[in-house]
């Protein structure tokens, strides 16, 4: 059945190889863990044969399928967030771990000379569109369509994102 699904002329095989790598990107920048990632795609892909029927084409194939995946990162972070509060409470009194300070990190990110390192830092509103606009390449009308958002609001976040990016590389080379 799976063999004849098409959707916009495209089979269901064609799909996930075009879009496959993309949304899988597109994740992982939402819930930085590669597994998960591969998780969120897959599941992606799930809704997208078994909610065909809600694709009307108003949108791009793709902006639809970057919709879903980007909700459900969302969702993962939320729930990952509330067991996260619970363990943390939990083990709070019991372990007493060091995270690594501001300057550590700096200097490992610095020591890397990686820009996404800086982008996978950012909240989650503005590295979404830095991802979506750079790395993705879509423009700010279809990222406005996938994140429900006015474009006033895309280009604002857009700006403000590459400002603190420039502000963050500025403050590692001090």
């Amino acid at each position: 059945m799976v063999g004849f699904f098409k959707i916009n002329g495209m089979k269901y095989e064609e799909i996930i190889e075009k879009y496959g790598t993309g949304i899988k990107q597109v994740a992982y920048s939402y819930v930085k863990d590669r597994h998960i990632a591969e998780d969120i795609t897959q599941e992606t892909f799930l809704r997208c044969f078994t909610k065909r029927k809600t694709f009307k084409g108003k949108s791009a194939l793709h902006t639809w399928l970057y919709r879903i995946a980007i909700n459900l990162s969302k969702d993962h972070l939320k729930t990952a967030y509330r067991t996260h509060v619970t363990v943390d409470d939990n083990l709070a009194h019991t372990e007493n771990t060091q995270a690594p300070s501001a300057e550590q990190v700096a200097m490992n990110r610095f020591k890397e000379g990686n820009l996404t390192n800086y982008i996978l830092d950012l909240p989650i509103d503005y590295r979404e569109i830095i991802i979506l606009y750079y790395f993705k390449e879509f423009n700010t009308r279809e990222i406005s369509e996938m994140l429900e958002l006015p474009e006033g609001t895309v280009k604002s976040r857009l700006r403000r994102s590459k400002e603190l990016l420039k502000d963050e590389v500025n403050e590692d080379e001090r």
